[in-house]
C-alpha cells in the first residue's frame, strides 16, 4: 500500500470532490490516512464497506486506552474516543431506549404543523424585506433552531447564548475552546433541568419527560437535552444551506422541482446523499482486530467511515457526481445504518421536505447571488456549513 494520504484533500470547488479522493475510491474501498493532526489511520470510502461497519460491533466511538488514541482534530465531542469502553455498547442501547419514543413517527408527524408555520413565518418576513437576501441567517440558521427549541423546551430567546456554545464546542481546531464550549452548555442543560423540576409541570417537551423518567439523573437528563440540541440544529442548518446551494447552483432541478412538486421526497434525498462529497468520516475505533477488504486492522486503530464518499461510490449510485433530483432511489448513508442510524432522520426530512416545498411555491424565480466559488464555508466547525447564502428572486 501506498504512503497514508493526508487529510483534509484539497477541493478547489464547493461543488466538485477533491481529486486525491476520487483518485484513492478508484483504487479501492479502504485508504491509509493520516489525520488533520497528523495522527495514523484509515478511511473507508466504498458503500458496502461502509454500510456494514456502520452497523458492525467491532467498532465503536470508546478506546481501550483513550490517550494513546489517534485523534481526527481538537475537537472535545468528535476529535478522539468517547465513553466507556467496558460498557459503550450498552450505554448507547440505554440511550437510544431512552430517546426513541420522543422522536416516533407519529411525535414527528404532528410537529410538521409547527415546522410549516415557522417556515411560513420566516419566508413571510423574506419575501416582506425583498432581495436580495441572505437565506442562511433569514431561514436556514433560524428554522432549525425554533423548532428544536419547541421540541426539547429549550427557551428560543436563549439562541444566541447556546448558538454559540455549539458551535464553540465543535470548534476542530481550538481543543480548549471546545471544551470550554461543551462545558457551558452542560451547565446550561443543568440549569434547564432543574428549572423544570422546579416548575414541576408535565411539560410535553422532551427535557421535561427525561428529567420526569424513572432512573433518569438531572445530569443525565441535562448531558442528552444538550446532545440533542447540538445535534439537532447544526446539521440541519448545514443541510438547508448546501441544499438551496446545490440546487440554485443547477437551475435545471431547482425548475424541476418547482414545476412538479411531487418531486419533493426524491429532491430531499439527493440533497442529503450529494453534497457530501466526502473527505473525512465518522471515527470509530477496532475493538479488536479485524479485516477490512483484505486490509489488517489491529484493536485500537482509528477507521473513518466516509459516509460522503460512500454515498458517492460508482459501485452503487450511476454517475454519483452529479446532482440529480431523479435519481433512483439508491438508499443513502447519510443518516447511518442500523444500531447507530440517526434518531433525528425523521424530523429532519421533515424539515427539508417543508423548507424546500416552500421556497419552490413562493419563490420560484430564486437563484444565487454570487457564485458557488465565492462562498466560504467555517472550517473551524464539525459540521462545516455557509457562513452566509446571498440570494435573489
Amino acid at each position: 500500500m501506498s504512503a497514508p494520504a493526508q487529510l483534509p484533500y484539497e477541493q478547489a470547488h464547493p461543488l466538485r470532490p477533491a481529486p486525491l479522493l476520487r483518485r484513492l475510491q478508484a483504487r479501492g474501498p479502504i485508504h491509509a490516512i493520516r489525520t488533520a493532526v497528523g495522527h495514523p489511520g484509515w478511511q473507508v470510502t466504498g458503500y458496502e464497506e461502509v454500510r456494514a461497519l456502520l452497523d458492525d460491533d467491532r467498532l465503536g466511538r470508546a478506546h481501550r486506552e483513550p490517550d494513546k488514541a489517534s485523534r481526527t482534530g481538537e475537537s472535545a465531542l468528535f476529535g478522539g474516543p468517547l465513553g466507556d469502553f467496558d460498557t459503550e455498547q450498552a450505554d448507547h442501547r440505554r440511550m437510544r431506549s431512552l430517546l426513541q419514543p420522543h422522536f416516533s413517527p407519529r411525535r414527528m408527524r404532528a410537529l410538521r404543523g409547527r415546522v410549516e408555520a415557522l417556515t411560513a413565518g420566516l419566508l413571510d418576513e423574506l419575501a416582506a424585506a425583498g432581495p436580495p437576501a441572505d437565506l442562511h441567517a433569514a431561514l436556514a440558521l433560524p428554522l432549525p433552531i425554533a423548532v428544536i427549541c419547541e421540541l426539547l423546551g429549550v427557551p428560543y430567546e436563549d439562541r444566541a447564548q447556546f448558538r454559540a456554545w455549539t458551535q464553540a464546542a465543535g470548534d476542530v481546531t481550538d481543543r480548549a475552546r471546545s471544551e470550554q464550549g461543551l462545558a457551558e452548555l452542560f451547565v446550561y442543560g443543568q440549569q434547564l433541568v432543574a428549572r423544570k423540576r422546579a416548575e414541576g409541570r408535565p411539560d410535553g417537551d422532551v427535557i421535561s419527560r427525561l428529567a420526569a423518567t424513572e432512573g433518569v439523573g438531572d445530569d443525565e437528563a441535562a448531558a442528552m437535552g444538550m446532545f440533542l440540541l447540538f445535534a439537532g440544529h447544526e446539521t440541519t442548518v448545514a443541510a438547508i444551506d448546501e441544499g438551496a446551494l446545490w440546487l440554485l447552483a443547477h437551475p435545471r432541478q431547482w425548475q424541476a422541482l418547482v414545476e412538479d412538486p411531487s418531486r419533493i421526497d426524491a429532491a430531499v434525498e439527493e440533497i442529503l446523499r450529494a453534497p457530501g462529497l466526502g473527505g473525512g468520516g465518522i471515527p470509530r475505533y477496532a475493538r479488536t482486530d479485524l479485516e477490512i477488504a483484505g486490509v489488517h486492522v489491529r484493536e485500537g486503530d482509528l477507521v473513518l467511515l466516509d459516509i460522503g464518499a460512500a454515498n458517492h461510490d460508482a459501485a452503487a449510485f450511476t454517475d454519483p457526481d452529479r446532482f440529480d433530483i431523479g435519481r433512483a432511489a439508491v438508499p443513502h448513508l447519510t443518516f447511518g445504518h442500523g444500531a447507530r442510524y440517526c434518531i433525528g432522520a425523521p424530523l429532519a426530512r421533515i424539515e427539508l421536505q417543508v423548507v424546500f416545498s416552500q421556497l419552490a411555491a413562493r419563490l420560484p424565480t430564486l437563484k444565487l447571488g454570487c457564485a458557488p466559488e465565492e462562498l466560504t464555508f467555517n472550517a473551524h466547525v464539525l459540521t462545516g456549513g455557509l457562513t452566509a447564502l446571498p440570494v435573489a428572486w
